[in-house]
């Protein structure tokens, strides 16, 4: 079975993903801020005493064995956050960072990022209430092995004042090409944003969209429930889902012009001989357009996954099995979409 980042879901034509993060702090450890060398080894030893009664198949991995092209590859396929991977911080807390995965890799914990625990489930299209109940079925486990740091008042108490209370942050990863094309987008966007939603770049916070892909979340977790939380956001991208559909079906009243952008941007994706990675992007967002729309034949949803994936710099070199540099990863990158629209 593939894996969840290039499968598809409900209402896969606009929603790419769905994640569903928790902030969690086991009780009596200092938060990571204040956590030394001993703490944040205690952390890790907890997480690894208990992984085999947790279940789902999850293994731990310390980030200190794992090479740069895997964690890079982690990174864009949104496993774990470009933070949890930064130069930035010290040494002892870079070299005391583990993650809990399982083989799907659709349950991922990242151990020490800017919380103790942070556990993170994901899922194809939308999919945010099947998300839901497994993580809470996750944390109950984890909670009852290890207790979290709580409060009667606030909730789950966490690093950053805004995680407080659920510790809940709940996103979809959204494809809006159709927007962006009739100028309607910042104006969708700021409506999302007026109802309390955060709206982030394709890698989250300080990132910027490419190939028209948004994160959108949640911004508030204290005074919530989580199933608050669930359906406010399942609300808002209905709404999403809707005003993007609008969109394209307002782009086929011009359908010369809608389908030479399309069939230009998949003959320069087919027939390059280098591509960076987001000129790669670019493409292949008005190529899933013309699928999404019949305009493109012979095309699949999993081929198409595949080429957002595969054609990022960390995944296409895990793919080939070779460390290269940024100019050999634009002349293989192109070999590679060929050969995934190649594949029977």
């Amino acid at each position: 079975m593939s894996n969840w980042y290039v499968q598809t879901g409900k209402d896969s034509d606009v929603v790419i993903s769905s994640r569903v993060r928790l902030a969690r702090n086991i009780k009596g450890i200092p938060f990571i801020t204040k956590c030394n060398q001993e703490n944040l080894e205690k952390v890790i030893d907890i997480m690894n005493n208990v992984v085999n009664s947790l279940g789902y198949g999850l293994k731990l991995f310390k980030m200190d064995k794992i090479d740069n092209i895997t964690k890079l590859s982690l990174v864009e396929k949104h496993l774990i956050s470009p933070e949890f991977i930064s130069k930035n911080d010290n040494t002892i807390t870079q070299n005391l960072k583990a993650i809990l995965l399982n083989d799907d890799e659709n349950i991922c914990i990242m151990i020490n990022e800017e919380d103790h625990l942070r556990i993170q489930v994901f899922g194809a299209g939308l999919d945010l209430e099947n998300l839901k109940n497994l993580i809470v079925e996750i944390d109950e486990k984890i909670d009852e092995a290890c207790h979290y740091a709580c409060n009667e008042k606030y909730g789950y108490l966490t690093a950053c004042p805004t995680n407080v209370g659920t510790g809940m942050r709940a996103s979809v990863m959204v494809h809006l090409p159709a927007l962006t094309m009739t100028g309607n987008i910042n104006k969708v966007l700021q409506i999302v944003n007026n109802f309390g939603m955060n709206i982030r770049g394709l890698y989250g916070e300080g990132s910027q969209s490419v190939g028209n892909i948004y994160q959108i979340s949640n911004n508030q977790s204290l005074g919530l429930t989580e199933d608050e939380i669930i359906k406010n956001l399942n609300i808002i991208t209905s709404k999403i889902i809707e005003q993007e559909r609008l969109a394209r079906k307002n782009l086929t009243k011009e359908p010369l012009e809608l389908e030479d952008r399309i069939c230009r941007s998949y003959g320069i994706l087919t027939n390059a001989r280098k591509l960076t990675s987001e000129e790669c992007l670019k493409l292949w967002s008005d190529v899933k357009l013309g699928m999404d729309l019949g305009i493109i034949d012979g095309l699949t949803d999993l081929k198409v996954n595949k080429i957002k994936i595969y054609s990022q710099s960390g995944n296409l070199q895990k793919y080939l099995g070779n460390q290269l540099n940024a100019y050999e990863r634009d002349i293989e990158r192109p070999k590679l979409i060929n050969k995934i629209i190649n594949e029977n």
